[in-house]
């Protein structure tokens, strides 16, 4: 027990607190937030509600990276990335096996996720750490096998159903092979990422290259996961603990909101797919903080691990999750994107591209990306 409490802080158990405390204040009060809610009581609840993210955010941030420190990439990234999307894909199956119609869920947050998440997130990044680094280097093996993965999975999920299916949807003879593909695509992709390629997601010191290069010496062997994990058990279980219960209330509390930021916005005349924009960032602050202050420190590798991993999970993972909800309660599930949105997500995906595939990355690349997520805010407008 005492070596457990080494990892925890006043702070931890403070956070966990407020954010249970939080959400628990949020279900008692459920009557008196029920539509139409008086206009400074709205905007109380909004604002507690974002105040009470934003406090769990950075203590999931914490966890998050004395994770990486202690296991390295792309393990420490994999952690925080899978807790998010796990839970926010089984929200969003339970709000499909609720009562009422949720057709098109899964298409608006996964494409709110990759505009946010493939433009806000990754130009904010390449914007502040080219500003303060110059340019930096990835490692473009295994930024290449992220933006391969998405090409396939994102045309599965949004262009094919317009192309084959009915009515925006996958016929059950469709959404079977789609469930297979997509699964087995990203279980290999998981099962090679945590394995024989582990090289090919981590930083690249361009010093130490060239030293490797030039040097005759072997150098030492740095210890494997097996070998940390089994050293450092306690501290590693302990602080993904932490961050699981960190990170729930955080999604909880965002798709609790979603009512009321939907009351708020109709008030203010705003589209009804802001509110699904402004809870899918607000569910991944967590990871955008982290990515943020990656790039900061000049990790820009572990920025392409965060955020194309997290898109590459949500993607592979709620997709197949819907479809198999689909198909034996008989619910459409319309994935087929509109024009606008179809082209906008092609148009991200050949800019990440050709952002990456550039040896170094730069503040210019960020403000290119932070420019195509204006545009896809005003056609939300539209």
């Amino acid at each position: 027990m005492r070596s457990i409490t080494r990892f925890i802080t006043t702070s931890d158990i403070v956070r966990i607190a407020l954010g249970w405390s939080a959400f628990g204040a949020l279900l008692l009060a459920t009557p008196l937030l029920s539509p139409p809610v008086p206009a400074p009581l709205l905007i109380t609840a909004l604002v507690s509600i974002v105040a009470v993210i934003l406090v769990c955010a950075f203590g999931v941030v914490r966890q998050a990276e004395a994770l990486a420190r202690r296991l390295g990439d792309p393990y420490g990234s994999l952690v925080l990335t899978l807790s998010i999307v796990l839970i926010e894909v089984v929200l969003i199956s339970a709000v499909m096996l609720g009562p009422g119609e949720h057709a098109t869920i899964a298409r608006d947050s996964v494409m709110a996720v990759s505009m946010i998440i493939l433009n806000l997130v990754i130009g904010l990044a390449l914007l502040l750490g080219g500003i303060r680094h110059r340019g930096l280097a990835h490692n473009r093996t295994g930024t290449s096998a992220y933006l391969a993965m998405l090409v396939v999975l994102i045309a599965l999920a949004f262009g094919l159903p317009a192309l084959i299916g009915q009515d925006g949807a996958y016929t059950t003879a469709q959404a079977i092979p789609v469930v297979i593909v997509t699964l087995a695509l990203y279980g290999f992709f998981l099962f090679r990422q945590m394995g024989a390629q582990a090289d090919d997601f981590t930083e690249i010191d361009e010093r130490l290259t060239l030293r490797a290069i030039t040097s005759t010496e072997p150098d030492a062997a740095a210890p494997g996961i097996r070998d940390v994990l089994r050293e450092h058990r306690t501290e590693i279980l302990t602080r993904l603990g932490l961050l699981v219960v960190t990170v729930i209330p955080i999604v909880l509390l965002s798709h609790d909101m979603a009512a009321l930021l939907d009351d708020g916005l109709a008030r203010l005349g705003a589209p009804t797919a802001l509110a699904g924009v402004l809870i899918a960032a607000i569910v991944f602050l967590p990871e955008s903080i982290t990515a943020i202050r990656a790039a900061l420190g000049g990790e820009v590798q572990r920025v392409i691990n965060l955020c194309h991993g997290a898109l590459v999970s949500t993607v592979g993972l709620t997709i197949p999750a819907v479809l198999i909800i689909g198909m034996p309660t008989g619910q459409a599930v319309i994935l087929a994107e509109t024009l606008p949105d179809l082209m906008l997500l092609t148009v991200t995906l050949l800019l990440s591209i050709s952002t990456f595939a550039a040896k170094r990355v730069t503040a210019m690349h960020g403000a290119v990306h932070l420019a195509l997520f204006a545009i896809y805010t005003i056609v939300l407008f539209s």
